[in-house]
Order: structure tokens, then C-alpha cells, then sequence
């Protein structure tokens, strides 16, 4: 508290100055920023992972499920976070999205928002797949039995399922598109950005620094916490894979916010939305390194709950889990 405070004291007669921009911390916390933004965007350059399917990005990862139910989901999903980030522009105003936790909150909205049109158009060619094969069967079983004798119906009725599974399987094989990836890599990223938003909230915010910038209502508390429930509930039902190295984007999301902040207090703001962000602060280099080791961390946490999905569900439900990730 007394880091906060001191920081808080120097930035109100200082910010103003041009020296504000001119002190040692600046440079360093400059390099903290800038050399993860430049590692991620290599990373992210070179790395890469296995081709992504499109099916995978609306058929679930459970037998027996239909993708409607993950359609219906991330739909209502859709709504609700739509929902609660329009009341806290009425509640703030535009000025609400000078918070990271905003900028997360609606990336997952993007999310959802894509995936919802992604999952109706697999429900469509889920439907026309699911149809076909009955429709074979039916119409040769009805034919009558000097059309089809014994011999000649397994035959048709084969030779038809066999066009039908080989159209299935072609189907299955088909690569993700542009919006697919997109999908995948907005996910990821959302993925890093709300655990480290909550923890940052709750962990760090709310016990020592509520009555200095903010009070805790309830449409924050949701924002908050419903973020990451809804993402997680959708890792438990989707079949997305989700490859180590898109920590890239995780971080260059947040190098873009810190970017964000110091164009605008160049430009005369004067309050940190973070006050761990103020760069008058002796000791914000410290801070700035710590935040940007925490999204490790961060990540991590998540890949290791898509892992454990991966690695436990086909152990104990091998007849219910069908992932092939």
C-alpha cells in the first residue's frame, strides 16, 4: 500500500511535467514492454501447429451431443456478456474501456459473437449429414422386392453409404478458413487475458485498493468472474486444440493495452486506470516486470486445464469423450 500511495503523491505534481516522461523508469519499463512484444510477434511468425479442422470448431467433444446444444450455449452466451458490458457503458460511459478488464471482456464477446455464427453453420451441415444416410436406407427398404432383390440391395444400399461416409469423411478433413482461425487465435487469447484479469481483480484490486479508485458493485463482481466461467464452460463442451505458443497473442494483447495507455497520458490524461502502472512510481519497474511474468503463469493455468480435459476425460469417460485433441 505504501508503493501505491508514494506513486500516487509523486504522479499528482509531476505527471503534468515533461520530465514525467524523462526519468530512468520509463526506459526500463519501455524494454520490459517492447521486448515481449517483439519475442511474441516472432514466436507467433514461426511457430506452428497442426492444420485446423473446421468441424472441430463446432462439433463437441462428447458422443451422443448434439451441436445445437453448443450453438444454444454460446449464443445465450453471447447475449448475456453483450448484456452486462452494455450496462457498464451506461454505467460508466465509453470511458469504461479504459480498463483491460473492458478490452478482455469484449474480446470474449468477439469470441462468442464468432463461434455463435460458426456453430450455426456446422449445425446446418450437421443436419444435412445426419439426414442423408436415412434417407438412402429409407428409400431403398421401401422399394419393392422385384427391384431390389437380395443381392442387388446390399450392394446399391453399400455402394450409396460408402458415397455418403467418403463425403463425411471429406467433410471432417476440411481446413478451418480465415474466420476459423481467427476464432481459434481470439479464443487463446481470451483465454490468458481473463485469468489474468480475475486474479488481478481480486487478488490485487479488491482488498487493497477499492477505496482508492473503485468500489465493488455487482455488474463489476460478474464481469469479473462470469468471464472466465463462461470460457471455461465452452472449453469443457468444444473441441478446439489449443497450442502452447499462441501465449504470443496473449501477450501482445496486453503489450497493446500498456501502449494504449502511455499514447493517452502523453496526451494530457493523468490517472492510471492500474495504479501499478504509474511510471513515477520508484518502483515501477518491479511492477512492470512482475506483470509481465505473471501472464506465464497465467497461460499456463489454462493450457493445463485443456490438457487435464485431454488427458483425464479419455481415461475415465473413453465411451462419452470423443476429442482428438
Amino acid at each position: 500500500m505504501e508503493f501505491f500511495r508514494f506513486g500516487a503523491e509523486v504522479a499528482a505534481g509531476e505527471e503534468a511535467a515533461t520530465g514525467y516522461w524523462m526519468r530512468w523508469q520509463t526506459v526500463v519499463c519501455a524494454l520490459i514492454v517492447v521486448a515481449p512484444a517483439v519475442a511474441a510477434v516472432v514466436v507467433a511468425a514461426r511457430a506452428r501447429a497442426r492444420p485446423l479442422r473446421a468441424v472441430d470448431l463446432w462439433a463437441p467433444c462428447w458422443a451422443g451431443m448434439h451441436p445445437a446444444w453448443l450453438l444454444a450455449y454460446r449464443g445465450l452466451v453471447f447475449l448475456a456478456m453483450g448484456w452486462l458490458l452494455f450496462q457498464m457503458v451506461l454505467f460508466r460511459g465509453f470511458s469504461a474501456f479504459y480498463f483491460y478488464t473492458q478490452w478482455t471482456f469484449a474480446l470474449v464477446i468477439v469470441y462468442f459473437a464468432i463461434a455463435t455464427i460458426i456453430s450455426a453453420h456446422g449445425c446446418w451441415l450437421y443436419s444435412k449429414r445426419c439426414i442423408t444416410p436415412d434417407q438412402e436406407v429409407n428409400r431403398f427398404l421401401n422399394r419393392g422386392a422385384e427391384q431390389n432383390s437380395p443381392m442387388t440391395l446390399p450392394f446399391r444400399t453399400n455402394k450409396n453409404m460408402n458415397v455418403i461416409r467418403y463425403h463425411e469423411q471429406e467433410a471432417d478433413e476440411k481446413k478451418a478458413g480465415f474466420w476459423g482461425h481467427a476464432m481459434q487465435l481470439v479464443y487463446q487469447t481470451s483465454a490468458g487475458a481473463v485469468v489474468l484479469t480475475d486474479i488481478v481483480f481480486w487478488v490485487l484490486l479488491v482488498p487493497y485498493m477499492s477505496s482508492i479508485n473503485f468500489r465493488l458493485n455487482a455488474i463489476m463482481g460478474c464481469m469479473h468472474s462470469l468471464n472466465a466461467v463462461f470460457l471455461l464452460l465452452d472449453t469443457f463442451l468444444n473441441n478446439l486444440p489449443f497450442p502452447w505458443f499462441r501465449m504470443a497473442y496473449f501477450v501482445f494483447w496486453s503489450c497493446i493495452y500498456v501502449i494504449f495507455q502511455w499514447i493517452l497520458h502523453a496526451r494530457g490524461f493523468t490517472w492510471w486506470p492500474y495504479p501499478f502502472m504509474d511510471l513515477a512510481t520508484p518502483w515501477s519497474p518491479l511492477w512492470y516486470f512482475f506483470m509481465a511474468l505473471v501472464h506465464i503463469p497465467c497461460y499456463g493455468l489454462y493450457w493445463l486445464v485443456v490438457r487435464a480435459k485431454n488427458s483425464f476425460c479419455p481415461k475415465f469417460l473413453p465411451n462419452a469423450f470423443i476429442g482428438t485433441y
